[in-house]
């Protein structure tokens, strides 16, 4: 789990507490989407899924990455990396701790690799 440091966590709740940053994440999250696809699916234009998807990345919650279309065409497409978010307030102090698909990935081939090593 990656930690932010006090200092990120104003701009990180800042992009979580815009709307459209959500709902890109939350349709991203179901499938890969193109950028057209994301905007129809988030009601926004294509310049502010654009701007978010920058700023989502930024952030390590959106990967961007060039798939092969059913014409052959090449494309981009964006799909949510975030899987969670922890929000823990203690003795005054407020941590959050996000996990990403990568990290579990990581994570489960770290736990089979330690396993077939015990054999």
């Amino acid at each position: 789990m990656r930690d932010e440091r006090a200092s990120d966590l104003p701009d990180l709740f800042q992009v979580l507490a815009d709307e459209y940053a959500r709902r890109i994440l939350m349709a991203a999250d179901r499938q890969p989407m193109t950028a057209k696809a994301l905007s129809d699916a988030c009601d926004a234009s294509l310049a502010t899924v654009y701007r978010r998807a920058s700023t989502l990345k930024a952030h390590d919650l959106l990967e961007e990455r060039e798939s092969i279309g059913p014409d052959g065409a090449h494309r981009r497409e964006f799909e949510t990396t975030l899987e969670e978010i922890h929000v823990d307030l203690t003795d005054g102090e407020l941590d959050l701790s996000l996990q990403t698909r990568d990290e579990l990935a990581d994570n489960f081939t770290a736990l089979w690799d330690g396993m077939r090593g015990e054999q």
